[in-house]
């Protein structure tokens, strides 16, 4: 993974927003308050995008940002230095035991990092329910499924597994408040967008 970002990272945010569909949308189904409080984890920041939309919509709002790829997160360090003082970044994997929070977090965020955790995802949902405190929210948005073979080997070459494996794992781990699974390139591939609450 860290091999593929170090030549992913320079051109990652001016490609990624033609096929990355939905990151947005499940940015406003998190419903966070103007003045929130809360302390959100993103898994697999990448360059910090979301991180510094929400510390611009949020000023209250505490930020952590987890990646494996230091190449991707010396970007993220660049683009969020003006919200440095909110924003924290581990250079580690999302699995129980792998680093220390001082807190139980509000709301935990995947974008299109789950499906590219091959060993890994069910470890990183499981860190999932130990980092979130009772009533916490967790956030997805991923790949979902593929009718096209070739196309689904396509994606696995490129560490992304896409065969509707995640969606039944968050619903079987968290209470959903909202999913959708939505089409994209004329119904080659679909995506989904989940938004679950810890019991």
């Amino acid at each position: 993974m860290q091999k593929y970002y170090s030549r992913q990272a320079f051109w990652y945010d001016a490609t990624r927003w033609s096929f990355l569909h939905g990151r947005n949308e499940l940015l406003r189904r998190l419903e966070l308050r103007a003045d929130s409080r809360q302390t959100l984890l993103e898994v697999g920041c990448g360059t910090g995008r979301n991180l510094v939309r929400l510390a611009r919509q949020y000023p209250g709002l505490q930020l952590i940002g987890v990646d494996v790829s230091k190449d991707m997160l010396a970007r993220a360090t660049r683009s969020t230095l003006a919200y440095s003082r909110r924003i924290r970044l581990f250079e580690a994997p999302y699995a129980p035991n792998t680093f220390a929070l001082n807190e139980p977090i509000d709301v935990v965020l995947f974008s299109y990092s789950l499906t590219m955790f091959n060993p890994g995802w069910e470890a990183a949902l499981d860190r999932a329910v130990q980092d979130l405190h009772p009533g916490g929210k967790i956030a997805v948005v991923d790949f979902h499924n593929t009718p096209s073979g070739l196309f689904r080997r396509w994606m696995r070459h490129n560490h992304v597994r896409m065969d509707g494996h995640l969606l039944p794992a968050l619903q079987e781990r968290f209470q959903t408040l909202y999913f959708s699974t939505r089409s994209a390139a004329a119904g080659l591939w679909q995506y989904f967008l989940f938004v679950g609450e810890k019991a």
